[in-house]
């Protein structure tokens, strides 16, 4: 004997069910719930008559409700209320009014639920999403008035017709898209994407309906993640772990597959796992739209497309920004990341720009150690053996008390670098490099009874002059690479408890120190005065050695018999207390057109920030990216100290951070729009980038191309610096406290990450499109751009200025190329790439660890952006290797 379940007819499809089913078994809606069609209104009921007749439900048509809307007839019934269409008199329209059940009109829960729907559906106006207008109550139950659809739901069409023709399928598969990225765009998410709840109208106008279990991205807890209908559900949704964007992409996959194949891919199994084929169930669909229903519904998240936009450009003739550009709107950055390619470079392609990058990497790596002033002067020892030497030197003065502090670092005389370019005589000047005399690369040491925290909390070095020396007991001193002394200065106790008896001073052994021939100098009259106290000077005149042919002064004082000041003098020191500070020509004007831009970049970032036209998402993300890397710099460059003013450095740190990602949200602010208005197609991979796309092949192929790019540049700026002899001393400021340590090295590369990929990559961009706009042609602009790139740089170099400008021009047509050719994104890594360190062949030697670092740096990216550019592709085709 067979007992009979008792059964349920599921009011979307029709469908015989088992009343203990929860849902339908074969559209997977609620079972108890009709397919209900969005409208407006917002009412009082004035007296209804009540009916119980189920054709009519509780409100009989003629039906009056808040003297505004009459009723016409009942479109649908279930479980969760009853769906009447109406019409507004008062604005003369259509609507229709969705009721809660009277059982459970008073249900909290779902009165929550109902105005939670108003809310959130409230933010999304498109004309692919059906409207909610408001919220109202009448004969004590509570209603919403939302758009009347006069058509049928899209699960309804499929049943009937079966599955939708190629190219009807592709349009309405577009309308989704928008839609859907329409309200993906204020952050709201559909979690209950079917063909049911996918109203077409007789105009064939597609509308998103039934926005009940949408929520605010961000907002959902683990209790109602899985709320939703099963068989559009998304795995990560099935387990209760998460509903994203990507879990309704998932879910428009389904759609779309259920559009183009006429058949529903899923039941309510939990097991999801990605199709093989769907052209087995269509033989005609197009190879484009199974490939993007078959990335639709990868079972990891992070493989679907990031957004519906993306999906609808994946589509066969899709091109969403073309057509917003055609319309005369600003495409949104949304719009313009799912734009352009999504397949990525050739595999082809990724190997040669491979190739290039090694090729590259080797010669960067030669031209660079032949133009490296290390290599053409003696520097051999490294700064843990000339801090020693400098403690040994300072003991052996008469200053025996261990400091409670200490700081070193490396500096280049640009007193001699002019110096060398004004004798223009390249023989000498190699010679004397060659032997260290005089050396172009001082090594300063400085020590203190107390910490040595800087005046300067911005940046936190400790330098030759901040801290003032002024404390009692602080020492200076200056060696050469080669551990000789070149200037020592101490200061003497303020307050003497027992003056010292006088003793001569050791100047012959200064000398020794200093690396010279006292016998080679004669008594001379003391000319510079030094800061500290003393009570005896003295000064000699000689030169280096028999062979050199450079004049020397020796300066020294002492107080009670020891040394508190002694320096090696050559023709090209120049006193620095003596000389005024020089304002060069033309930097008042150049500090007011600084103080203009800033003013204007504001007012344009507050204007596009009001109106809603800037990119607030991704100048957020950027301005974090920058004080994130602003504070690693800064952690691993500043000079802390174990008291409590290393909290005053900390907020020197976080200020100057603050600061510089302030600067960069507000320019990026101003400028944004305008460049994604004007020449979007140039920000595809840079917005995917800020949208958290990193593995994106196409955005792997444009890093790729920037990083080889970046390096054709860099080559043409070390051969400009062996076509000028005296180039090499032109160190980068980043670059001596790179050979310090590794932190020393992490914190160069942050910081030539901003200032000069970050500042400087979209300086330029925006440079080039304000010429863009302004000139109106693209190559006016260029030849324009380059020729102000050239004459600056041919300027830099005022002995050789056409050697300068030429390799100017050479070198900014390799950013000029990867702007014009791929975009933002790759100009910027063009920039950064690689980072303007020292460099060496010899990896014995001690300061070949920033060229390490440098390599390993340029090769990693290199290697994840090929990895992500072929998108796991074979490498080779079948039979490649394999001979004919």
């Amino acid at each position: 004997m067979v007992k009979l379940l008792p059964m349920a007819q599921c009011l979307s499809c029709s469908a015989e069910n088992p009343e203990q089913n929860r849902y339908c078994g074969v559209c997977g809606a609620a079972l108890g719930s009709a397919s209900e069609v969005p409208t407006a209104g917002m009412a009082q009921a004035k007296t209804p008559t009540p009916s119980n007749s189920p054709e009519e439900g509780r409100f009989p048509p003629g039906t009056m409700l808040a003297e505004r809307y009459r009723i016409v007839g009942l479109l649908g019934q279930g479980g969760m209320g009853e769906v009447y269409r109406a019409n507004d008199l008062k604005l003369g329209q259509p609507v229709a009014l969705k009721f809660l059940p009277q059982a459970t009109a008073k249900n909290q829960q779902l009165l929550a639920r109902f105005h939670a729907e108003v809310r959130i559906a409230r933010q999304v106006s498109h004309p692919n999403v059906c409207r909610v207008y408001d919220i109202g109550e009448a004969d004590g139950s509570t209603f919403l008035s939302m758009e009347y659809v006069d058509g049928e739901n899209l699960h309804s069409l499929l049943r009937r017709i079966g599955r939708l023709p190629p190219d009807k399928a592709v349009e309405i598969a577009r309308k989704l898209c928008a839609g859907l990225a329409a309200a993906h765009d204020k952050g709201v998410l559909h979690r209950d994407l079917k063909p049911a709840n996918v109203m077409i109208d007789g105009r064939g106008q597609v509308l998103i309906a039934d926005f009940g279990l949408a929520a605010l991205a961000g907002q959902l807890d683990g209790t109602n993640v899985r709320d939703g209908t099963p068989a559009y559900m998304a795995p990560e949704q099935l387990a209760g772990k998460e509903a994203s964007v990507r879990s309704d992409v998932y879910a428009l996959g389904l759609v779309l597959h259920e559009m183009f194949t006429g058949k529903r891919l899923f039941e309510c199994s939990s097991q999801r796992t990605t199709p093989t084929s769907v052209t087995s169930l269509a033989k005609d669909i197009d190879p484009l739209v199974e490939r993007v229903i078959l990335r639709c519904l990868d079972v990891d998240p992070r493989n679907r497309p990031p957004s519906a936009l993306a999906v609808a450009a994946a589509l066969p003739g899709g091109d969403p920004l073309a057509a917003a550009l055609a319309a005369g709107d600003t495409p949104t950055p949304g719009m313009v990341a799912a734009s352009g390619d999504t397949e990525g470079i050739s595999v082809r392609a990724a190997g040669v720009w491979l190739a290039l990058i090694l090729l590259g990497v080797m010669a960067t790596v030669v031209l660079g150690a032949r133009t490296n002033v290390f290599r053409q002067t003696p520097f051999e020892k490294p700064p843990a053996i000339l801090e020693e030497r400098a403690r040994n030197l300072i003991r052996s003065f008469g200053y025996a008390e261990p400091p409670a502090d200490s700081a070193y670092g490396f500096r280049i005389d640009t007193d001699y670098t002019i110096y060398a370019e004004r004798l223009g005589n390249t023989a000498a000047y190699r010679g004397r490099l060659a032997r260290g005399e005089p050396p172009p690369i001082q090594f300063w040491y400085r020590q203190s009874p107390q910490s040595l925290v800087p005046l300067n909390y911005v940046d936190g070095l400790v330098s030759r002059s901040d801290p003032p020396p002024i404390a009692s007991g602080m020492v200076e001193l200056n060696l050469d690479p080669q551990g000789r002394l070149i200037q020592f200065d101490a200061v003497p106790p303020q307050v003497e408890k027992k003056p010292e008896s006088s003793r001569p001073v050791d100047w012959p052994g200064m000398f020794t120190a200093a690396g010279l021939d006292m016998a080679r100098f004669t008594p001379a009259e003391p000319q510079w005065v030094p800061l500290a106290a003393f009570d005896a000077r003295a000064a000699w005149a000689g030169a280096y050695s028999q062979s050199s042919d450079l004049a020397l002064r020796v300066e020294a004082a002492s107080w009670h018999g020891k040394p508190v000041a002694f320096r090696v003098i050559g023709p090209w020191s120049r006193p620095e207390r003596l000389e005024s500070a020089q304002i060069p020509g033309g930097a008042g004007f150049g500090a007011a057109l600084i103080l203009a831009l800033c003013v204007l970049a504001f007012l344009l970032a507050w204007r596009n920030f009001r109106g809603g036209r800037g990119d607030m998402r991704g100048a957020s993300r950027l301005a974090t990216f920058v004080f994130g890397v602003e504070m690693l710099g800064w952690l691993c460059t500043v000079h802390h100290v174990s008291t409590i003013r290393e909290m005053d450095l900390f907020q020197g740190g976080v200020m100057w951070a603050a600061f510089v990602a302030g600067a960069v949200w507000t320019f990026y602010m101003a400028l944004e729009p305008y460049v994604r208005r004007r020449w979007p197609e140039s920000m595809v991979t840079w917005s995917r980038v800020l949208g958290g796309e990193f593995r994106d092949p196409l955005v792997g192929g444009h890093m790729l191309a920037g990083v080889a790019l970046g390096i054709g540049g860099s080559l043409f700026f070390y051969l400009q610096r062996l076509f000028l002899e005296y180039d090499s001393l032109r160190i980068p400021a980043l670059a001596l406290p790179s050979v310090l340590d590794a932190r020393h090295t992490i914190g160069a590369v942050m910081f030539d990450l901003i200032r000069g990929g970050i500042w400087g990559g979209l300086g330029l961009v925006f440079l080039f499109f304000v010429l863009r706009v302004l000139l109106r042609r693209q190559w006016i602009a260029v030849a324009v751009f380059v020729l102000l790139f050239g004459v600056v740089t041919g300027l830099a170099f005022s002995s050789h200025p056409m050697i300068g400008t030429c390799f100017g021009v050479l070198a900014v047509s390799f950013f000029l190329t990867a702007l014009l050719r791929f975009g933002v994104l790759a100009a910027i890594i063009c920039i950064f790439v690689p980072p303007d360190l020292p460099l060496t062949t010899d990896l014995s030697a001690w300061y070949s660890g920033p060229t390490v670092f440098v390599v390993a740096i340029v090769l990693a990216l290199a290697g994840y952006a090929f990895h992500t550019a072929v998108a796991g592709r074979p490498l080779f085709r079948a039979g490649f290797l394999e001979s004919d």
